[in-house]
């Protein structure tokens, strides 16, 4: 089959990761490799950057920039939050054919497939041969038919050690400590903190996910139990938890509600779940020692906690996406099959299978309402790559000689 010639661009979308960079330099590397790709641009600023022709030419970058800028968290070319309409994606269009480019891959999440869903069906409406590879990135690990996705390791990892961390922290001062963790729709990532726990008694005590409904009461109910059984209490909670009707349980427990710019309600960034549930404790069970953090952006691209195996699979989305986009000349996105325990093998799916939804967690990933299920664990384990270490001290009593 005849290869096309001319030149590609690569963009990344949505939020970053710590591993996003591996994506595009696993591309802009393997790229080279085939002289019938004549120049490697980078769109600056995502979608504005592909719209602007904000472009820069990797094929002059040096292979050691490259592989520097591979191991930096956040995007390297930048991002932005923009969700194209279908005019944006004709323009983009447009831009493309105007530069000669006949491989187009976008780094992204859900929305960014769709762009490139869009912009392939306009290149095949107009008759232009144009390549559109979509290529997964996201710590929420929501995109459909992929087994995991590229950045959720490593934000995994993070929200593991932290909750480690925090444990340790809570039993030597014990109190009630709750974690908010990203995660509108699907809690893969706060569920991962259920590897900080190590002993029986370990946090955290309670993990509460969007995929179940929750209640106030039954949430006091549940640390209630914890503290009578422990005297301590560490909660993981999925910034996405609703009740019953879907409604974000913020807003049943504040006012302090704000909206992003597409209407939702802010979730991320935002303390105002955290103070709640903690203020909702403290005045119910009359615990004085309530402390809550979220965790916000901390988990997304925190420097020097990475998985080596998520950033490994990075990589080679990346790279894969050259070797069906030129030896194949087929449209599509990247997925990882997962084989036997543990390998993995790329294959490509039509944009339109992971277009149109989400991925959440499945049923036998959750057990009840505030836990996850060993087979979570099975699954998740992998991706996070050997967690550090941590110990209790093992030494027997000294018997008492004052007998008080």
């Amino acid at each position: 089959m005849d290869q096309i010639s001319g030149k590609a661009v690569i963009a990344q979308g949505g939020g970053p990761t710590a591993v996003i960079n591996q994506s595009l330099v696993g591309a802009g590397l393997q790229a080279r490799r085939y002289p019938h790709i004549s120049n490697f641009y980078g769109a600056v600023g995502g979608v504005d950057g592909l719209m602007k022709e904000n472009f820069i030419d990797l094929t002059q970058a040096s292979t050691h920039n490259l592989e520097v800028v591979a191991r930096t968290p956040g995007a390297g070319l930048l991002s932005s939050r923009r969700r194209p309409t279908v005019d944006d994606c004709s323009r983009i269009f447009e831009v493309l054919k105007a530069h000669d480019i006949h491989y187009f891959f976008y780094i992204g999440g859900n929305d960014s497939a769709e762009t490139c869903r869009i912009v392939n069906e306009n290149a095949t409406a107009a008759g232009y041969d144009l390549r559109v590879i979509h290529i997964p990135k996201t710590i929420d690990n929501d995109i459909m038919v992929t087994d995991h996705c590229p950045g959720y390791g490593s934000a995994a990892r993070f929200v593991a050690q932290a909750f480690a961390g925090i444990n340790q922290d809570n039993r030597s001062l014990p109190g009630v400590y709750i974690g908010i963790v990203m995660g509108r729709h699907a809690g893969f990532l706060t569920a991962a903190s259920i590897f900080a726990k190590k002993y029986d008694n370990d946090g955290p005590h309670l993990i509460y996910l969007p995929e179940r409904p929750f209640s106030p009461d039954a949430f006091i109910k549940d640390v209630e139990s914890v503290m009578t059984r422990y005297g301590r209490c560490v909660v993981a909670v999925s910034e996405g938890i609703g009740d019953e009707n879907n409604k974000p349980i913020i807003t049943t427990l504040t006012d302090r509600i704000e909206h992003d710019s597409h209407g939702n309600v802010q979730l991320s960034g935002m303390t105002s779940l955290g103070d709640a549930l903690g203020d909702l404790v403290k005045e119910r069970l009359n615990i004085r020692r309530v402390r809550s953090d979220t965790f916000g952006y901390l988990q997304r691209s925190f420097l020097g906690c990475v998985s080596e195996v998520d950033a490994q699979e990075a990589r080679e989305v990346g790279e894969w996406a050259l070797q069906f986009a030129t030896w194949h000349r087929v449209d599509g996105s990247i997925v990882i099959e997962r084989v036997g325990d543990y390998a993995v093998r790329y294959n490509l799916v039509g944009l339109n299978e992971v277009t149109g939804g989400t991925k959440e967690m499945p049923d036998h990933f959750i057990e009840g309402t505030n836990n996850v299920t060993v087979a979570f664990k099975n699954y998740a384990r992998p991706l996070l790559s050997a967690l550090p270490e941590n110990e209790r001290i093992h030494a027997p009593e000294v018997k008492k000689v004052m007998g008080k």
